[in-house]
């Protein structure tokens, strides 16, 4: 990974995690910036919990990418372990980089690490760029996802 550190997210890195999961056309009506708040308390419950794994990458000591992985036991399957892929984003200024190709290799590389059967994600329907990169990386578009809004 050269000068590129993947490491677990501290405190000290939330605001610039919030900044780029705002920076995009869907993060913007999502997100809020400027009280981390909300985004402090859920990162106090993701850190207590073991199957989550929220990362950062680091390069030149200033965050510019980031992820959530989460482990997910289940019976399904023979009784696989999965894992969920969250929250990708890389920097405005390090897309295109291979940036995004080493985070979800990361990922990947820890759900084998962690006994995983399955990796999968969800990718908004509108992100045709992300499922081209997703599909490069070799997953397949096999399902339908759905979400409600509580």
């Amino acid at each position: 990974m050269g000068d590129l550190e993947i490491r677990p997210t501290t405190a000290e890195d939330i605001p610039a995690v919030v900044a780029m999961l705002a920076d995009d056309p869907l993060g913007a009506q999502r997100e809020s910036p400027g009280d981390l708040g909300p985004y402090m308390a859920a990162f106090e419950r993701l850190r207590a919990d073991p199957n989550q794994h929220l990362v950062v990458a680091v390069r030149e000591g200033r965050v510019v990418g980031t992820l959530q992985l989460t482990i997910v036991p289940g019976l399904s399957r023979r009784g696989a372990v999965r894992s969920i892929v969250e929250g990708v984003r890389v920097h405005g200024d390090e897309r295109g980089s291979g940036l995004g190709t080493q985070l979800i290799e990361w990922a990947i590389d820890e759900s084998r690490r962690q006994g995983c059967h399955l990796v999968q994600l969800t990718s908004d329907k509108t992100r045709t760029d992300a499922h081209r990169f997703y599909e490069r990386l070799g997953f397949s578009a096999s399902h339908t996802g759905f979400k409600l809004q509580l």
